[in-house]
């Protein structure tokens, strides 16, 4: 694609301004390791909520998209969809929980809830699985998106494109801290969302697709507009459908859609002012994240459907690539060279941006649970501030090498969801009940994590090296990891012993307060379905509009109207 010098000004202009909020946020963020990972917990609703959307809003996330549309169709999305469950849940249940424990980072909580040695090492070795190794394997996979990104536009090799995009990204995340990134994630959102809404807008009136009508009527696209798969298939309604709205919600981890909350949604949450901006951050950024962002994403994989109607065609347009890159997630970057000059350097640097948001609260989620959960815990306990916030970014710069390095060896942004789904399989439901159910310890949590990993392993392997010894769907596996994990942790929580009485109190006490808890419960769950019904009527409200249905949308609007009035009325009770 040929840049004009009004693109790389619009895409140096904002690696200029990412610079500079890094600049000004460092002098406060360098003064203690809570400044440097929670901006010093003042932080407003509505910039936390943005900066969860900007996070998820990662560079390989509209190709993800768009490859799950030339796949599944629209109705493919469910397997993400479906997390709009978990996401309610940590609304209207944790969110409030998590910010009135007062702590650090979400593994803390291991020591807030549980009791003993095991604690202590649950707390280490997670923050070493998650904040490090767990955490380089999600950075890779957007680093993938930037290679493939970096040669479609510019012609970059892998080696070239990492070193670009990682190493401005570094420059701003190791001087500004949390601030630095949530200040940069409002910027970066904005431009993230203008350029993918205008870059569809264009594409759709291409000649080659002529208008949204057109598209939607175009022979190639009629059979993949639909919401809901084929339901006289059974084996393309159940795994698209059934199992992620039946079992995987509540019962995978995934980053950014943990069951009861976790990672760097949850830093948000502590960094709010207080519960109830904790609250309505988590809520905001659920509503856009699900109803309102992926709409630009699905219409650009229904466009490219007409424009590329398959792999080889997409070879042919980038006879350089090496041929293991040639997928379906490639289509979203192949569609940008569309694009007029301008538009094309606005889209890029929504790219950039989206690529820049994501990895930079990763690598300040990750260097967090380095330095509060592993250096100061076990290492060093008297360490300074300055010395922890030391240690926090050299951190940061070894996981960004990592990542670069892991991403070479990569292939597609799907297989990379299929594979951290199936690690997380059979883990949520322990994430869910571990506040209420007195029987979970340490030892229920490590054998969820060691165990769930185990069969994932071997399910990778087995594809990997073909060995063949599994001859199972990929939703049959996600069910057997499920099952198998979830029957391991159960049984190790009902033969080993809870934690001590005293620690159950005071963790109830600091939690919960005078309160039960229960107290609320029915409230809280009718504004659950509440929640979910009104994002999801948002979500067919805008398809039904783009599809020209406007009695369709309508009517949707109306119920989502309804469902946050009725939110918005037992909002006191909610966050009591």
């Amino acid at each position: 694609m040929q840049l004009t010098p009004l693109d790389w000004s619009l895409i140096i202009g904002f690696f200029v301004i990412s610079l500079g909020i890094g600049i000004f946020a460092a002098k406060q963020s360098g003064k203690s390791s809570e400044n440097f990972f929670l901006s010093g917990r003042n932080m407003p609703w509505w910039l936390l909520g943005v900066s969860m959307v900007a996070t998820t809003f990662a560079a390989d996330t509209p190709g993800l998209v768009a490859g799950i549309v030339r796949e599944d169709g629209v109705a493919g999305n469910w397997i993400w969809w479906s997390f709009l469950l978990t996401g309610m849940l940590t609304v209207f249940f944790y969110a409030k929980l998590w910010r009135k424990t007062n702590i650090s980072t979400d593994l803390e909580f291991y020591e807030l809830r549980y009791s003993g040695k095991s604690a202590a090492f649950l707390r280490g070795f997670r923050a070493i699985y998650l904040g490090v190794i767990f955490n380089i394997v999600i950075m890779a996979t957007v680093c993938l998106a930037a290679i493939k990104i970096g040669h479609v536009i510019f012609g970059f090799t892998a080696a070239q494109s990492l070193l670009i995009s990682c190493g401005v990204t570094l420059v701003y995340s190791t001087l500004g801290g949390l601030k630095g990134v949530l200040l940069t994630d409002f910027v970066q959102f904005i431009i993230a969302m203008a350029g993918s809404i205008w870059a569809t807008i264009h594409i759709v009136n291409l000649p080659e697709i002529n208008g949204i009508k057109n598209l939607i009527q175009h022979e190639v696209v009629q059979n993949k507009t639909s919401f809901f798969p084929d339901f006289s298939l059974p084996e393309v309604y159940i795994p698209l459908l059934v199992i992620p709205l039946a079992v995987q919600w509540w019962s995978v981890w995934y980053p950014g859609a943990e069951p009861g909350g976790g990672g760097y949604i949850v830093q948000r949450m502590l960094a709010a002012k207080d519960k109830n901006h904790a609250t309505k951050a988590t809520l905001f950024f659920t509503i856009v994240h699900y109803a309102i962002r992926p709409w630009p994403w699905i219409i650009m994989g229904l466009a490219s459907l007409i424009v590329f109607p398959n792999l080889e065609s997409l070879a042919t347009v980038f006879p350089h690539l090496d041929p293991s890159f040639i997928k379906n997630d490639l289509s979203y970057a192949a569609m940008l060279k569309y694009l007029q000059p301008g538009l094309l350097g606005l889209v890029v640097t929504s790219l950039i941006a989206a690529f820049m948001s994501t990895i930079s609260t990763h690598l300040n989620w990750g260097s967090s649970y380095v330095v509060n959960d592993f250096y100061v815990r076990f290492v060093s306990p008297k360490a300074s501030p300055k010395k922890q916030v030391l240690i926090g970014r050299i951190s940061t710069v070894l996981m960004m090498i990592a990542a670069a390095f892991l991403a070479l060896k990569l292939e597609e942004a799907k297989k990379a969801f299929d594979l951290l789904l199936q690690i997380g399989a059979g883990t949520g439901l322990l994430f869910i009940l571990r506040w209420f159910w007195h029987r979970i310890n340490p030892f229920s949590e490590i054998t969820a994590m060691l165990v769930s990993f185990v069969i994932a392993f071997l399910f990778f392997a087995d594809d990997v090296y073909q060995w063949n010894l599994f001859d199972l769907l990929g939703y049959e596996k996600l069910i057997l990891g499920v099952l198998i994990t979830t029957v391991a942790w159960v049984g190790v929580s009902l033969i080993t012993s809870p934690s001590s009485k005293e620690k159950r109190k005071e963790f109830d006490k600091k939690v919960f307060g005078e309160d039960s808890k229960f107290d609320g419960f029915g409230t809280k769950t009718l504004a659950f379905l509440a929640g979910v019904i009104g994002v999801y009527s948002i979500l067919f409200s805008t398809g039904f509009f783009i599809y020209q249905k406007a009695s369709l949308a309508i009517l949707f609007v109306i119920v989502a109207v309804f469902c946050f009035l009725f939110i918005g009325f037992k909002w006191k009770v909610i966050v009591k």
